[in-house]
Protein backbone atom coordinates (compact mmCIF):
# COMPACT_ATOMS: atom_id res chain seq x y z
CA UNK A 1 0.00 0.00 0.00
CA UNK A 2 0.84 3.73 -0.52
CA UNK A 3 1.45 6.02 1.77
CA UNK A 4 -0.92 8.19 3.24
CA UNK A 5 1.24 11.30 1.85
CA UNK A 6 1.18 9.32 -1.35
CA UNK A 7 -2.59 8.82 -2.06
CA UNK A 8 -3.64 12.15 -0.53
CA UNK A 9 -1.12 13.59 -3.62
CA UNK A 10 -2.67 11.27 -6.01
CA UNK A 11 -6.46 12.42 -4.59
CA UNK A 12 -5.51 16.25 -4.24
CA UNK A 13 -3.20 16.85 -7.52
CA UNK A 14 -4.10 13.64 -9.41
CA UNK A 15 -7.61 13.31 -9.40
CA UNK A 16 -9.47 16.53 -8.21
CA UNK A 17 -11.02 18.49 -10.50
CA UNK A 18 -9.26 21.72 -11.47
CA UNK A 19 -12.43 23.75 -10.01
CA UNK A 20 -11.69 22.35 -6.61
CA UNK A 21 -8.18 22.55 -6.28
CA UNK A 22 -6.86 24.36 -2.71
CA UNK A 23 -10.40 23.84 -1.54
CA UNK A 24 -10.41 20.45 -0.87
CA UNK A 25 -8.16 18.39 1.52
CA UNK A 26 -8.01 15.21 2.12
CA UNK A 27 -7.20 14.31 6.29
CA UNK A 28 -5.80 10.88 7.28
CA UNK A 29 -3.84 10.24 10.80
CA UNK A 30 -3.08 7.38 13.10
CA UNK A 31 -2.36 7.80 16.62
CA UNK A 32 0.77 5.94 17.29
CA UNK A 33 0.39 5.72 20.99
CA UNK A 34 -3.23 4.85 20.20
CA UNK A 35 -4.04 0.73 20.56
CA UNK A 36 -3.39 -0.72 16.86
CA UNK A 37 -2.57 2.78 16.06
CA UNK A 38 -6.11 3.96 15.49
CA UNK A 39 -6.39 6.95 13.39
CA UNK A 40 -9.19 9.57 11.88
CA UNK A 41 -9.84 11.07 8.54
CA UNK A 42 -11.64 13.80 7.25
CA UNK A 43 -12.33 15.44 3.91
CA UNK A 44 -12.68 19.34 4.12
CA UNK A 45 -13.67 22.19 2.69
CA UNK A 46 -12.65 25.41 2.68
CA UNK A 47 -10.78 24.17 6.09
CA UNK A 48 -14.34 22.81 7.47
CA UNK A 49 -14.54 19.23 7.72
CA UNK A 50 -17.79 18.10 5.46
CA UNK A 51 -17.02 14.56 7.24
CA UNK A 52 -14.81 12.95 9.65
CA UNK A 53 -14.40 9.86 11.64
CA UNK A 54 -12.49 7.95 14.05
CA UNK A 55 -12.53 4.59 15.34
CA UNK A 56 -13.57 5.39 18.74
CA UNK A 57 -16.14 7.16 17.66
CA UNK A 58 -18.43 3.64 16.79
CA UNK A 59 -17.89 2.74 20.12
CA UNK A 60 -18.70 6.30 21.69
CA UNK A 61 -22.11 6.72 19.68
CA UNK A 62 -22.67 2.81 20.05
CA UNK A 63 -24.87 3.71 22.69
CA UNK A 64 -27.01 6.30 21.27
CA UNK A 65 -28.58 4.68 18.77
CA UNK A 66 -31.25 2.08 18.55
CA UNK A 67 -29.41 -0.97 17.92
CA UNK A 68 -29.13 -2.80 14.60
CA UNK A 69 -27.39 -6.01 14.49
CA UNK A 70 -27.70 -6.63 11.28
CA UNK A 71 -25.97 -3.16 10.25
CA UNK A 72 -23.38 -4.04 13.19
CA UNK A 73 -22.04 -7.37 12.02
CA UNK A 74 -22.10 -5.63 8.11
CA UNK A 75 -19.61 -3.01 9.59
CA UNK A 76 -17.34 -5.88 11.25
CA UNK A 77 -17.55 -8.32 8.54
CA UNK A 78 -17.16 -5.61 5.72
CA UNK A 79 -14.85 -2.58 7.34
CA UNK A 80 -14.42 -1.08 3.96
CA UNK A 81 -18.54 -0.50 3.86
CA UNK A 82 -19.46 2.59 4.38
CA UNK A 83 -22.62 4.21 3.95
CA UNK A 84 -24.47 7.08 4.83
CA UNK A 85 -24.72 6.19 8.11
CA UNK A 86 -21.55 5.74 9.01
CA UNK A 87 -20.51 8.90 7.44
CA UNK A 88 -22.97 10.68 9.61
CA UNK A 89 -21.89 9.32 12.43
CA UNK A 90 -18.03 9.26 12.09
CA UNK A 91 -17.50 5.57 12.70
CA UNK A 92 -14.82 5.11 10.49
CA UNK A 93 -11.22 6.19 9.88
CA UNK A 94 -7.74 6.62 8.47
CA UNK A 95 -7.91 2.85 7.12
CA UNK A 96 -11.55 3.23 5.56
CA UNK A 97 -9.85 6.14 3.48
CA UNK A 98 -7.37 4.11 2.64
CA UNK A 99 -9.21 0.55 1.56
CA UNK A 100 -11.97 3.28 -0.52
CA UNK A 101 -8.62 5.00 -2.52
CA UNK A 102 -7.35 1.45 -3.25
CA UNK A 103 -10.74 0.56 -4.91
CA UNK A 104 -11.24 3.61 -6.56
CA UNK A 105 -7.66 3.97 -7.82
CA UNK A 106 -7.82 0.42 -9.32
CA UNK A 107 -10.97 0.49 -11.39
CA UNK A 108 -13.12 2.79 -13.42
CA UNK A 109 -14.57 5.87 -12.78
CA UNK A 110 -18.04 4.41 -13.49
CA UNK A 111 -17.19 1.65 -11.39
CA UNK A 112 -16.26 3.69 -8.58
CA UNK A 113 -20.07 6.35 -9.37
CA UNK A 114 -21.70 3.11 -8.87
CA UNK A 115 -19.71 1.46 -5.98
CA UNK A 116 -21.33 0.85 -2.78
CA UNK A 117 -18.63 2.09 -0.44
CA UNK A 118 -19.60 6.22 -0.09
CA UNK A 119 -16.19 7.05 -0.21
CA UNK A 120 -15.18 5.33 -2.90
CA UNK A 121 -18.63 7.94 -4.77
CA UNK A 122 -17.20 10.87 -2.60
CA UNK A 123 -14.41 10.53 -4.28
CA UNK A 124 -15.40 10.12 -7.65
CA UNK A 125 -17.78 12.97 -7.69
CA UNK A 126 -15.06 14.89 -7.13
CA UNK A 127 -12.80 13.29 -9.99
CA UNK A 128 -11.44 15.84 -12.58
CA UNK A 129 -12.85 12.52 -15.39
CA UNK A 130 -16.29 13.77 -13.92
CA UNK A 131 -17.06 16.66 -16.21
CA UNK A 132 -20.23 19.11 -16.48
CA UNK A 133 -22.04 16.50 -18.90
CA UNK A 134 -22.06 13.53 -16.45
CA UNK A 135 -22.52 16.36 -13.67
CA UNK A 136 -25.36 17.35 -15.32
CA UNK A 137 -26.94 13.60 -15.81
CA UNK A 138 -26.49 12.81 -12.48
CA UNK A 139 -28.71 16.06 -11.17
CA UNK A 140 -31.42 14.04 -12.70
CA UNK A 141 -31.72 11.67 -9.94
CA UNK A 142 -29.30 13.26 -6.96
CA UNK A 143 -32.69 13.53 -4.51
CA UNK A 144 -32.50 9.72 -4.33
CA UNK A 145 -28.92 9.98 -3.59
CA UNK A 146 -27.84 9.78 0.35
CA UNK A 147 -27.43 13.41 2.04
CA UNK A 148 -24.05 12.90 2.30
CA UNK A 149 -23.38 12.25 -0.92
CA UNK A 150 -25.62 15.76 -2.61
CA UNK A 151 -24.03 17.63 -0.27
CA UNK A 152 -20.69 16.51 -2.24
CA UNK A 153 -21.94 16.62 -5.84
CA UNK A 154 -23.59 20.35 -4.68
CA UNK A 155 -19.75 21.24 -3.75
CA UNK A 156 -18.82 19.94 -7.02
CA UNK A 157 -21.78 21.50 -9.21
CA UNK A 158 -21.02 24.89 -7.20
CA UNK A 159 -17.28 24.82 -8.57
CA UNK A 160 -18.52 23.89 -11.74
CA UNK A 161 -20.87 26.51 -12.22
CA UNK A 162 -24.11 24.81 -11.75
CA UNK A 163 -26.18 26.38 -9.23
CA UNK A 164 -28.66 24.93 -6.71
CA UNK A 165 -32.19 25.80 -5.74
CA UNK A 166 -33.23 25.06 -2.50
CA UNK A 167 -36.73 25.48 -1.11
CA UNK A 168 -37.63 22.32 0.86
CA UNK A 169 -35.27 19.90 1.67
CA UNK A 170 -37.16 17.57 -0.27
CA UNK A 171 -37.68 20.22 -3.13
CA UNK A 172 -34.47 20.79 -3.90
CA UNK A 173 -33.90 21.38 -7.57
CA UNK A 174 -30.70 22.06 -9.66
CA UNK A 175 -30.45 24.30 -12.36
CA UNK A 176 -27.33 24.79 -14.85
CA UNK A 177 -26.47 28.27 -15.66
CA UNK A 178 -28.85 28.42 -19.06
CA UNK A 179 -31.78 27.96 -17.15
CA UNK A 180 -32.09 24.01 -18.14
Amino acid sequence: MATWSGIRNKLENDYLAESLRGHIQYYATSYSRSPDHEGRAAIRYDGKDIIKGCYNNYWLKAGQFPRDEKYEKRMQMEYAYMDDTALKLGVFDQRCFYSAFDEFDNQSIEKSLASENLIVRIFAVLDRRVGKRRLAKMKEHILQEPETFQEFFAIRANAEGIKLQTGDKNDMEIVDGTGN
